[in-house]
């Protein structure tokens, strides 16, 4: 008998939930969902709870036991120590309300209504990071103020945990003044600068209560990134540190803390050349200041934990020996020459150099200037100054590397003639018309391009730059080292003369790269760096062939000629076979000298600055002279380095594997060209002739010798109508070989010092009527 369900108790039994069947059962229930969030929500409750009470304020970090970093030569000497911390706190009533306001602007708008912890901004910078805008923060004053106070600078989730906590627990224990107060104590501007009193002084030499509005805003634009917004050690970057300064200015005017009458006649507040202890005197203080943007651009040290860490051993490749040999170069040189008493434009002599061991990278010497503490910036790393024809050669080798080929189809060669007419327009440039000047208006008419970097003509170059495509030109350049993000480094016709303002450093880079056969090894500073007895990693530097051996190789055999019998035969001094490119900025406003041996590339450069407001000069009337060029101080300190460098170590030829044809040089006739192109056989790039010399078949002109010369392989020109003499002197119409550039009308000496009309090369001054032909840059207007 089956049971009567309301039996018992008269209650019917509920049925069971019929259980969920198909896609239903993907999802969780309204049950599951609400019970998740509760536990969740207790979760981080409870996380909160139990972090407030285990985290508590500490001690504020010791400055008096920070320990010093140590910069050592090659050999283990020591360079300078730099452990001194340069601060002054003051009570925030001794920082102008104008200073304050523009940190505020900079910051933190929100400071003095807003909570320690703005939650909605980290967020915003937690999402920024991810999605690959790049590395943000969401911080405010008071987290980044216990950050520098209490805590290390590492980004550890443990550290921003605490950060979390102690800033809640300080927004409750202490006012808003006293957080920004500490805040503008602890931060860090830049030249070793820590807290707003020491900065205000190291940018504008007053106290900070007297910082005006201009100030206070360029001062709370360095936080953000102390070592790259100073415009004075990186002029390069003012156009970003400007920027940065008027986002300061806006936010002031936005917030009310700034009238917009007083916003719109601001200016820039430029801060002085900056000044250091006596520690880091002479060339010690340039040095260190290239190593720490070393380690800092490349990422190995971070710029703040190298400041405010310290404690690390930093053993550099530089060589004693070899940066007293470059301060002797310089003195003796240049500095030795100059009357600043008597000649006002002495004062205006800046040098700067590096040499690096082109097998290696390893940068064995840097000359930054007469003294840091009378002269902050580098000359060595600076990139404001135009590099003028020294940069020619680089397009010479984008030629080669590319298989370039003129307007006419022929293949640039050493041996491919152009014409050299003054101010010719380029031909096959659809970017507007462009037709630079020679150095003196010279004509030269029809040219190789070998003798065309003797003489160093910006008619051919400019031509040549738009026959290989100017981005061709630029990315060549990049490969060999110069930085893509160098200034004025634009793919125009004038990319080839020179307007990139690279660093010393950067062109010492890229010509050790042609020293080196074409193998190009980022340049390095470090040799090793230890901290507390561990081993900090360093980058590998192992070389790529960034151009070919060959395209490398033959701009070292035309390089050789302008030693030999071009602008730069005063570094023959050297004693040892040279490659090497003189050059000029505009105005004369520096002067070039990029050379190397097989085992040494080295560039110096004498720039023209004047020592208080640091606006560029001209160097028309050094030591004297009518004018100063790539041929004078600058290869006569090169060649004295390079003799001393090298003493004592065998003497190398060079080891060449040249283009077809570029072993042997030909003289083209005298006349004009009809295009701005070679006129020759493809395979030789020179005049049509048989392929295995390169020479012409022209007939004889009447005179002992033909018109395009016997072709010779000494670097030297072929005679063309005089008797010359080894060294040589040519009578009149006459032109010299072995060390002589071409004259026409005048008789030419040994160093190139030519009369009663004559051409002389960069290395010689003229006389009497005589036209310089020495080529060096002088930009032209485009680009």
């Amino acid at each position: 008998m089956t049971p009567d369900p309301a039996a018992g108790d008269g209650k019917a039994k509920k049925g069971k939930r019929p259980k969920r069947k198909g896609w239903r059962r993907l999802f969780p229930t309204w049950r599951m969902v609400l019970s998740a969030f509760i536990i969740g929500l207790m979760l981080i409750v409870g996380a909160f709870v139990l972090g407030y009470n285990m985290v508590h304020i500490p001690k504020a970090n010791a400055f008096a036991t920070k320990q010093s970093n140590v910069y050592l030569y090659a050999d283990g000497s020591q360079i300078a120590r730099d452990g001194e911390v340069n601060r002054e706190n003051v009570p925030l009533t001794k920082v102008s309300k104008a200073a304050q306001r523009a940190v505020l602007a900079a910051e933190d708008r929100d400071f003095y209504s807003e909570p320690a912890i703005d939650l909605k901004a980290m967020a915003r910078a937690a999402w920024n990071t991810a999605t690959g805008k790049g590395k943000q923060s969401g911080s405010t004053i008071t987290q980044q103020y216990v950050k520098n106070y209490y805590l290390a600078q590492d980004q550890t989730v443990t550290r921003k945990a605490k950060e979390f906590f102690i800033s809640i627990k300080l927004d409750r224990e202490v006012t808003k003044d006293e957080i920004l107060e500490g805040y503008l104590n602890t931060s860090f501007f830049g030249r070793n600068a820590y807290g707003i009193q020491a900065a205000a002084q190291a940018y504008y030499g007053i106290d900070a209560d007297r910082l005006t509005a201009e100030q206070g805003a360029y001062l709370a634009a360095l936080v953000n990134a102390p070592s790259m917004y100073d415009v004075v050690a990186h002029p390069e970057n003012k156009d970003a540190a400007v920027a940065r300064w008027n986002y300061v200015l806006d936010g002031m005017v936005k917030e009310g803390w700034l009238k917009q009458s007083e916003r719109t006649g601001a200016k820039f507040p430029m801060p002085k050349q900056a000044t250091t202890s006596t520690a880091f005197s002479g060339q010690r203080g340039y040095l260190v200041e290239a190593i720490k943007s070393y380690l800092i651009s490349n990422k190995i040290i971070d710029e703040k934990a190298l400041e405010n860490g310290g404690g690390y051993r930093i053993t550099t490749t530089i060589q004693p020996k070899m940066q007293d040999a470059f301060i002797k170069a310089v003195d003796n040189q240049l500095m030795d020459k100059l009357d600043k008493k008597n000649r006002k434009v002495d004062n205006y002599v800046r040098a700067g150099g590096v040499s690096i061991d082109p097998k290696t990278g390893k940068v064995i010497a840097m000359y930054g200037g007469i003294d840091y503490t009378k002269q902050y910036v580098n000359n060595a790393t600076r990139r404001d100054f135009q590099v003028g024809s020294i940069f020619k050669p680089l397009v010479f080798t984008s030629a080669v590397e590319n298989a370039s080929n003129n307007q006419s189809g022929q293949a640039i060669t050493p041996n491919t003639v152009y014409d050299g007419t003054n101010r010719r327009p380029v031909t096959g440039w659809t970017g507007g018309t462009y037709a630079p000047e020679n150095e003196d208006y010279h004509n030269y008419g029809n040219i190789t391009v070998r003798q065309a970097t003797q003489s160093s003509v910006n008619s051919v170059y400019a031509q040549m730059a738009v026959d290989i495509g100017p981005e061709k030109v630029e990315k060549t350049a990049i490969d060999l080292g110069v930085p893509k993000n160098t200034p004025d480094m634009n793919p125009y016709p004038s990319i080839a003369l020179g307007t990139a303002t690279a660093s010393v450093l950067d062109m010492t880079e890229a010509y050790a790269t042609l020293a080196n056969h074409g193998r190009h090894g980022t340049y390095t500073m470090i040799e090793k760096i230890s901290k507390d007895g561990e081993v900090v990693e360093i980058p590998s530097t192992e070389s790529t062939q960034a151009v070919s051996r060959k395209a490398a190789d033959t701009t070292t055999s035309v390089l050789q000629s302008v030693v030999q019998s071009g602008t730069a035969t005063a570094a023959q001094a050297s004693g040892h076979p040279v490659a090497g490119k003189t050059g000029t900025a505009e105005e004369d406003q520096a002067a070039w000298f990029a050379g190397y041996t097989p085992d040494l590339a080295t560039v110096v450069s004498v720039m023209g600055q004047d020592p208080k407001t640091g606006a560029h000069k001209s160097l028309y009337g050094v030591m004297g002279l009518q004018r100063i060029n790539g041929g004078g101080a600058p290869t006569e300190i090169w060649a004295q380095f390079t003799k001393a460098a090298l003493k004592g170590k065998k003497v190398k030829d060079f080891d060449l594997d040249l283009q077809v044809g570029a072993d042997v040089v030909y003289t083209p006739p005298s006349t004009p060209a009809d295009e701005p192109g070679a006129t020759g056989e493809e395979e030789t790039g020179g005049a049509t002739g048989d392929e295995e010399t390169g020479g012409p078949t022209d007939e004889d002109t009447g005179d002992s010798t033909t018109t395009g010369g016997t072709p010779t392989t000494d670097g030297g020109t072929t005679s063309t109508g005089g008797t010359s003499t080894d060294g040589g002197t040519t009578s009149t119409g006459g032109t010299t070989t072995d060390g002589g550039t071409t004259s026409t009308g005048g008789t030419t000496t040994d160093g190139g010092t030519t009369s009663t009309g004559g051409a002389t090369t960069d290395g010689g001054g003229t006389t009497d009527g005589g036209a310089t032909t020495g080529g060096e840059t002088s930009v032209g207007p485009f680009g």
